[in-house]
Order: C-alpha cells, then sequence, then structure tokens
C-alpha cells in the first residue's frame, strides 16, 4: 500500500476571486436577493436551456413551493421513489398531502417506471421522480404516464447538474424542475436551491411564493417608480429567497460549469474501467439517451445476488469494507435512505423494510466513493489500490 493519505468524500474548490466577489459586494449595501440572484437565475437558465429560474433557499424548499404552487395539499397523493433523500417525501407531509413510495430499479437506483402506473388512483396529484446521483430518471416514460392521468410532475434534481436525458437538461421537463446548492453538490452555495420552469405564469407565481406572497420583490420595488410604497401580497408564501452573498459564491462557479461536467465524466470513465475488473461492486450503466451528471459516484456492493433473504449479510459485508476504508482515512457513504424505512414514515404509514426491497436494499448495500473533480491521479490510485487489496 502507497503512502496513506486523506480522501473525503467530496471536496469543495472555490476560486480565490469569490472573496473579491464577496468583498465587493458587501461594499454596495445590498445583500439580501437582488441583482446577484438575477444574475444567477439568467446563467442557470443558459446552462440548462430553461426558460424560467428562480433561486430559493435550498432544493427542498424549491420542491414545497412547487407543491404549494401546483394547490397540491390535504387529500392528495403524491407518488415518490422509496430510495431518496428524505427531502422528497418531507415536502409531501409539509403540504398535507399523503407520501405514495414507488420501489426503484435496482439497476439505476432510480424510480422503478413497470411499478409507477399501478400506484395511481384518483387522489393521486403529482410524481416527484428523482434523478439520483446525476442520473436521469426514465423521465419520459413518467411524463407520458402523468399525462394519460392529468398527473403534475415535479423534478427532484438536486444532484441533476450537467444531467441530460436525449441532449435535454433534467428540469426542462416536469411543471417544475428543482436543484440543490449544498456543498455535495457540483455548484455550491453553501446552502440554496433552484426551480425551473417553462411555463410562465408557473414562473410569477413561484417568485411570489418564495417571497412571503408578494407581488414586486424588493429590488423591484428599490428601482421603481414609486419605492416608498409596500407591495400587494397575492399569496399566503414563505420566505424562501436566496441571499445576493449566496449567488455571489455560485456565480464563478457557473462560468467554470461546462469544465466541472467534464471533468466529473472524465473522472468517472476511470471509476468505471477499475470497477469493470471488481466483480463485487456494480455500477449503473448508462445508455445513449442519458449523460449522466455524477454528482456522486454510488455503486452496488454485491459479492453475491442480493435478495431479502440475504440483504443482512451483504449489509454487514459492506460495512466491514467502509470500516476498512475509513481506517485507511479514505471516505465512503451510503448512497441515500430508503425512507419508507424511517422512523416517522414506519410509524405513520406502518411500513416495513421488504415492502420496497430495491429500495432497502439499495439503502443496505449502495456504496458512494470519494468522488471529486479535483481529485488527483495520486488520490485515485490510493483508492484504487485500497479496493484492489481489499480481501474479504
Amino acid at each position: 500500500m502507497t503512502k496513506k493519505m486523506s480522501l473525503p468524500i467530496t471536496s469543495v474548490k472555490l476560486d480565490d476571486s469569490i472573496k473579491k466577489e464577496l468583498s465587493d459586494l458587501i461594499d454596495t449595501g445590498w445583500l439580501v436577493q437582488g441583482p446577484k440572484v438575477k444574475e444567477f437565475e439568467d446563467l442557470w437558465c443558459q446552462f440548462t436551456g430553461v426558460k424560467h429560474s428562480i433561486a430559493v433557499t435550498s432544493c427542498t424548499t424549491a420542491m414545497h413551493a412547487s407543491l404549494t404552487a401546483m394547490d397540491i395539499g390535504p387529500g392528495d397523493e403524491v407518488i415518490v421513489p422509496a430510495f431518496t433523500w428524505i427531502a422528497t417525501a418531507n415536502v409531501v407531509e409539509h403540504v398535507g398531502a399523503k407520501v405514495v413510495f414507488c420501489d426503484i430499479d435496482i439497476n439505476t437506483f432510480n424510480i422503478d417506471t413497470l411499478k409507477l402506473e399501478k400506484l395511481i388512483n384518483e387522489n393521486t396529484k403529482a410524481i416527484i421522480p428523482v434523478h439520483l446521483f446525476g442520473l436521469s430518471c426514465e423521465i419520459q416514460e413518467i411524463l407520458n404516464i402523468a399525462n394519460k392521468y392529468n398527473l403534475k410532475v415535479i423534478e427532484d434534481g438536486a444532484c441533476g447538474f450537467g444531467s441530460y436525458y436525449n441532449n435535454i437538461h433534467v428540469g426542462n421537463f416536469g411543471h417544475t424542475g428543482c436543484f440543490s446548492f449544498h456543498p455535495r453538490k457540483a455548484i455550491t452555495s453553501g446552502e440554496g436551491g433552484m426551480i425551473t420552469t417553462n411555463d410562465d405564469e408557473l414562473a410569477i407565481k413561484l417568485r411570489s411564493l418564495r417571497d412571503h406572497g408578494a407581488e414586486m420583490s424588493d429590488l423591484q420595488r428599490h428601482l421603481g417608480p414609486k419605492p416608498y410604497l409596500l407591495s400587494s401580497y397575492e399569496y399566503a408564501g414563505y420566505n424562501f429567497r436566496m441571499t445576493d452573498l449566496q449567488a455571489t459564491v455560485a456565480i464563478p462557479q457557473m462560468h467554470t460549469a461546462k469544465e466541472n461536467s467534464n471533468n466529473r465524466i472524465n473522472l468517472s470513465k476511470k471509476f468505471n474501467q477499475l470497477l469493470d475488473e471488481i466483480d463485487w461492486l456494480s455500477y449503473p450503466k448508462v445508455d445513449e439517451r442519458f449523460q449522466h451528471g455524477y454528482q456522486s459516484y454510488v455503486c452496488l456492493f454485491n459479492p453475491e445476488k442480493i435478495d431479502k433473504n440475504n440483504v443482512g449479510k451483504i449489509n454487514s459485508l459492506r460495512n466491514n469494507f467502509m470500516e476498512y476504508l475509513q481506517d485507511l482515512d479514505i471516505s465512503p457513504r451510503p448512497g441515500t435512505h430508503a425512507v419508507h424505512a424511517l422512523g416517522f414514515y414506519k410509524r405513520k404509514y406502518n411500513t416495513v423494510e421488504n415492502d420496497f426491497l430495491n429500495a432497502w436494499i439499495a439503502d443496505q448495500c449502495s456504496l458512494g466513493l470519494p468522488f471529486y473533480p479535483s481529485m488527483n491521479s495520486s488520490e485515485f490510485d490510493y483508492l484504487a489500490n485500497a479496493i484492489i487489496n481489499y480481501k474479504f
């Protein structure tokens, strides 16, 4: 084994120019949602090809505002994948609707469209598909089903930067797309999110909802002919506003977004080549319709075929491997949650782990490896040697 080094699960590298940009912003005295947020929104539109981008405080609030804007609430049902970050389900609870879980395709970690239609009934109002870890879900199949039953589609693209389906960036397909700028994401503002939509009327409503329900923003009022008058408030909205401080951190990253995306793709090729030689780790296979954004690199720990009878055994073996990596100062992580198996949802919906078996297998046997565009050859080789030399 080579000299020990430290590999975090991800690494955020921000350009030094951001410090000056922040200093200049502070000198302007305008720190709240303002011209920098507008600039960031415009850059996001340019990168994704979407018509409207609305910056908010997180992907969670992006989804929450989307549900509210579509009048989804008590008595309604919303279908979400059983394997996702808990926020995908939480926002449904926050608006008073019922979460309906759908199992995933274990080969992609995304929602299984073959199991989707049977979950729809007269109370179903929306689907929140997730482009998990940067791989687009089968979004066209989902849209076909949604259109058949007149359902809303809210894309959870928290991991979706640089992710495409048939050369169209995710966030362009549903009624809205929702993105995250948490530090583990490819573009970060510390915390923050973005709503995308190609619907003009929906964009107006979402801009209002993020700002307490105001008819116009503080910046619009400040620059208008009568800044001394307060705005009209048409909705009982929220304070979901991104600040200019956060936008200033994100803007320089947008200018190198394509390079960032290409670096992730090139690094993923090295990982794929490595794992092609490892018969107990499998990564999602991507066909020509998809461009994986590789927000993270998550594989399945499967030294043998996994089913309900041996998932506990495989989980124990995976955890031993994760402990081995951690002892080498390499930071692995599980992929994400099987949400139906978490305390709140188990109690409320009386679910058990095997109700959504593939989600449970992914919960217990997925493995995220250190992955970031700045990973150098020495770091990759250190990780590769650790994997190659592992003995069960």
